[in-house]
């Protein structure tokens, strides 16, 4: 039995933070960051089943051309995302009420839509950026007994290599998405590589406010880096095309828990040209509308 400390369950039976029942949520989970975004991916759906609201995260199921689908927020960082996929996850895989693991497991398919900034001259404002592998800065994975046989290690030692990696850092993941769903919901229209996600959006980043980072070449030695995935030799190499927060935490912990999961983000910033749009708001909706359509 997993005691009440280990996962914490409301009164009316609903998962701690999300506050979530199981019969509220579907198979084909769309994640947000932005708990506004919810809604404007709901706006699509043919019919809304329910709407539950607590803290950040902001939960809407209903159906689009047939498909059962919830929407979730998750906030930002890696950090909301190890309790939103250990919810999700005990949703279906865990009798709440006997506090057991279910015999049969359910396999959840998971893409986080997400902004991000584009690292490389082919990535300018309004790509969209499929992460076919992502590097955790944040060290979450690293807390869980599996990590090893769902990263790529061969790319976690060419990376700290090329970096000179500072061990005072934390030990950065790769996590790689799920590549069937890569496959169907990237199609030929999206920009495939390397996410970084980042424990902060200043320094982590790079970015020179008044704090200096202290690796004044950490996005330049970024920006070079290339890998050829032996798994894939005759395939381009993969370059890392963008910064973002939360997409290691997504598939790393996806691929430990038995689910499919992948990121695509919209650039809305490119930190080589270092332009910014901050109305990107209204343009996310193209990349929304294809990935509904094609989870």
């Amino acid at each position: 039995m997993i005691p009440p400390s280990e996962l914490p369950i409301n009164a009316d039976g609903s998962v701690f933070h999300l506050h979530l029942r199981p019969e509220q949520i579907a198979d084909k989970i769309i994640l947000v960051g932005d708990p506004g975004r919810v809604k404007t991916v709901a706006s699509f759906f043919d019919s809304i089943e329910c709407e539950v609201q607590s803290r950040e995260f902001h939960t809407i199921t209903g159906t689009y051309k047939g498909k059962r689908i919830s929407c979730v927020s998750t906030g930002i960082g890696c950090d909301n995302i190890d309790i939103v996929m250990t919810e999700l996850d005990a949703l279906v895989n865990i009798d709440l009420d006997k506090r057991e693991l279910k015999n049969d497991h359910t396999t959840l398919t998971l893409v986080r839509i997400g902004t991000c900034g584009g690292l490389q001259t082919f990535t300018p404002l309004g790509s969209f950026i499929a992460s076919v592998k992502s590097i955790g800065f944040d060290g979450l994975l690293n807390y869980y007994e599996g990590r090893d046989e769902v990263c790529d290690l061969a790319l976690e030692e060419a990376f700290c290599k090329h970096m000179k990696w500072s061990p005072k850092k934390g030990a950065p993941y790769v996590a790689i998405a799920d590549e069937e769903l890569i496959n169907r919901v990237a199609a030929g229209d999206m920009v495939r590589g390397i996410t970084i996600s980042c424990g902060g959006f200043y320094g982590p980043q790079g970015r020179f406010v008044r704090l200096i980072p202290k690796d004044y070449e950490q996005n330049l030695k970024v920006e070079t880096f290339s890998y050829i995935d032996p798994h894939h030799p005759d395939a381009a190499p993969l370059e890392i095309c963008n910064f973002e927060m939360e997409s290691s935490a997504v598939a790393g912990l996806s691929a430990l828990l038995g689910h499919k999961a992948m990121t695509c983000c919209m650039v809305v910033a490119n930190r080589y040209t270092m332009e910014m749009n901050t109305e990107y708001k209204s343009s996310i909706t193209d990349l929304i509308q294809l990935v509904l359509d094609r989870i």
